[in-house]
């Protein structure tokens, strides 16, 4: 169900669209003939972006614009979804990918995770809640792909207004995909895309060229449309640097902390140290 919605003419809202991730999933799907929005801020940004996209449509700049959108904003993610709905008459793949990280301390200023969480979580609530009540009335296949988080699962110490954020997002999307598939009549799934350490704006840190570590957006992309074909809810991306079995270990050990009883994020807990190097080395 999830890929036919991947189809010539169906319509796609990528946020945060203008960069990394989100531009490259938006050029793979004009590649396939949709139609594409791209919201993001910056008019520059999603000018550049559109010009690109549109090089990759079979019928260029008609097929793709872009709205200068704030997804923490619920008005502005109601004129992106009027103007959407004006231009192509609906929505049927909509990725709510626009993301921050501008770093957070647990007593920092309350302003910066308002921010995080306004954007992270916010946006993605307020795309669903405004988009695909719609999506579902048109009664053709369709896709939510949230854009989440590895640090949303396991949690790292570091950034908690992020984790918090993306781990929100899971519990979301988990939510809204039990939601759709009880709905009757609906053809809409919802996917929870977990990239890995991809270099993207987001991940420079000043850098020009990518650490040998990282995928690239395009590679996350491909690997998202692959994972899609297959019918997954969790797309859990591997890296040049971490693999999918390793990622399942720090997953069933972060899981283990509740099971175990054991001190929150013990990972990074010295004495835990050497049973969480020995628990990866075992069998799954």
């Amino acid at each position: 169900m999830s890929y036919s919605a991947l189809i010539k003419g169906a319509v796609a809202v990528v946020t945060g669209g203008a960069a990394g991730i989100g531009l490259a999933a938006a050029k793979r799907f004009a590649g396939l003939g949709l139609r594409v929005c791209i919201a993001d801020r910056g008019a520059d940004r999603i000018a550049r972006a559109v010009e690109e996209v549109a090089g990759l449509s079979a019928h260029g700049a008609q097929d793709v614009f872009g709205l200068e959108t704030d997804v923490s904003l619920l008005d502005d993610v109601q004129r992106l979804h009027a103007a959407v709905a004006e231009r192509f008459g609906g929505t049927d793949v909509l990725m709510n990918n626009a993301g921050i990280q501008p770093g957070s301390a647990m007593f920092g200023p309350a302003e910066a995770w308002t921010r995080v969480l306004g954007v992270n979580l916010w946006g993605a609530i307020h795309g669903t809640q405004v988009f695909v009540p719609d999506m579902i009335k048109r009664g053709r296949p369709g896709l939510v792909i949230n854009s989440g988080s590895k640090q949303g699962i396991t949690t790292p110490p570091g950034d908690p207004a992020y984790n918090v954020s993306k781990a929100g997002l899971k519990a979301f999307t988990e939510a809204l995909q039990h939601e759709l598939r009880n709905t009757p009549g609906c053809e809409i799934s919802a996917h929870l895309l977990i990239p890995g350490f991809v270099f993207t704006e987001l991940t420079r840190n000043g850098r020009t060229e990518k650490p040998a570590a990282a995928w690239t957006p395009e590679q996350t992309a491909d690997f998202m449309l692959e994972r899609l074909a297959a019918g997954d809810f969790y797309i859990l991306c591997p890296d040049n640097d971490v693999p999918r079995s390793l990622d399942e270990r720090r997953m069933l050990w972060a899981i283990g902390d509740i099971v175990e009883n054991r001190p929150a994020l013990s990972r990074w807990h010295p004495d835990y140290a050497a049973a969480f190097e020995a628990f990866l080395k075992q069998p799954r």
